[in-house]
């Protein structure tokens, strides 16, 4: 059976630039987290003095500053989100790309699921999983024992993390009451620190991915490359 060939006009492109763009900013990620954690540390404190029979008046001082602290936090989480996520995907499509080069028969989805497979409703529970996957088989050395214990890991702490905020922010944005906001801090607390976990496990999985796919554009003849 004759080996699959790649697209044509396919080429090999570096994605050391990419994924140390990714990198980095997935580091802002993780320090702006631990911000964050501190910010819902504080108001989990607050509510939790006014459930234990704090003054409500000696204490509205308090929450006033970790309400204000909590709204800072989510706005700069937002950014940083906003500015990984674009360098991150742009890594991606690339690592994904190279990958359709390397080895097309590995590749079970289309090259456009790369980023919409983010995006759609559901399939996005397990599509980038599944592409990750694919470009780790394609970006593996010949012969080599295949795990996807990294994969899986960074994939579930994300899943998790974002199960977390969903309730965390549900339980602030409803609460009338402290028991609420105690609540939805709490879970907040939890999510960003999964957050953090994944973002450590995305840091590692980049880098192992990008010198995977650099060393084998390097030893691997036959192979097409480009600029």
């Amino acid at each position: 059976m004759p080996t699959p060939r790649p697209a044509p006009g396919s080429y090999l492109r570096s994605p050391i630039g990419l994924g140390r763009a990714a990198v980095a900013l997935l580091g802002l990620v993780i320090a702006v987290d631990l911000f964050a954690v501190y910010a819902d540390l504080v108001l989990y404190d607050v509510t939790g003095d006014l459930l234990d029979g704090a003054s409500a008046g000696a204490a509205a001082g308090r929450l006033d500053d970790a309400n204000s602290l909590n709204t800072v936090a989510g706005g700069i989480q937002s950014g940083a989100l906003i500015a990984c996520a674009v360098v991150y995907l742009c890594w991606f499509v690339r690592v994904r790309a190279n990958a359709g080069v390397f080895a097309p028969d590995t590749q079970s989805m289309k090259p456009g699921w790369a980023i919409g497979g983010w995006f759609v409703p559901f399939v996005n529970l397990w599509y980038p999983r599944r592409i990750t996957r694919d470009i780790w088989d394609a970006s593996s050395p010949l012969g080599a024992r295949r795990s996807y214990l990294l994969v899986n890991a960074w994939w579930t702490l994300w899943l998790l993390s974002l199960v977390g905020d969903r309730v965390g922010s549900a339980q602030s944005t409803d609460a009338d009451t402290v028991d609420g906001t105690h609540a939805g801090a709490y879970a907040l607390m939890i999510s960003d620190a999964l957050d953090i976990a994944a973002a450590a496990l995305a840091i590692t999985l980049v880098l192992r991915l990008t010198r995977m796919q650099h060393a084998k554009a390097l030893a691997g003849p036959g192979i097409p490359a480009g600029a």
